[in-house]
């Protein structure tokens, strides 16, 4: 489930010189984070285990993963972490609309491997907002950073759109363009 911001964050690692490799549901997200985002590889949740995918993958192993989806897809990446791992958790996304939250199924994982898991908060960075912002632009005026938008016309799209966006059936941001006022 490529989110705004994974693919944000997959692109700045890129940038940084990182091995990128995205998570997205079906083949035409998946061809998007490679093609258009410039990922090394994209795994396709939808089209079976992430598992294997992600040994062959990343046959290292994984030194960070950005976790905004959780559940299943945090549960399947957790064994292909490397000692010393970082996982910033940035959203649930998986478990927004479940009545019961689905917990992690190996913690045993976090102690063998030392991994550090850490809740991220913009909020909690407000300080250095202005000088990410003005690097977020910088590379985005340079074409370093792209991004792409499902746009729904109208207020009355918006039930849709939002419907649509939390079972993933866009590629890209999720807006809605409401109408200039006469």
């Amino acid at each position: 489930m490529a989110t705004h911001r994974e693919i944000t964050v997959g692109q700045i690692a890129r940038i940084k010189d990182c091995r990128v490799i995205g998570i997205a549901g079906g083949p035409e997200k998946c061809h998007h984070v490679v093609a258009d985002l410039g990922f090394h590889d994209c795994i396709d949740y939808k089209a079976g285990p992430i598992g294997p995918a992600l040994a062959k993958a990343a046959p290292q192993g994984v030194d960070i993963y950005f976790a905004n989806v959780g559940g299943d897809i945090l549960d399947a990446v957790l064994p292909h972490l490397n000692m010393n791992a970082r996982v910033p958790i940035f959203g649930q996304i998986s478990q927004y609309n479940r009545r019961e939250r689905q917990g992690l199924r190996d913690t045993g994982v976090f102690l063998d491997k030392s991994i550090k898991l850490q809740g991220f908060r913009i909020g909690s960075h407000l300080a250095r907002r202005d000088q990410a912002l003005d690097q977020l632009m910088d590379w985005y005026r340079a074409g370093r950073l792209k991004f792409r938008e499902a746009v729904a016309e109208g207020l009355e799209a918006a039930p849709a759109a939002l419907i649509n966006m939390l079972s993933g059936g866009n590629i890209g941001k999720q807006v809605v363009r409401l109408a200039a006022a006469a």
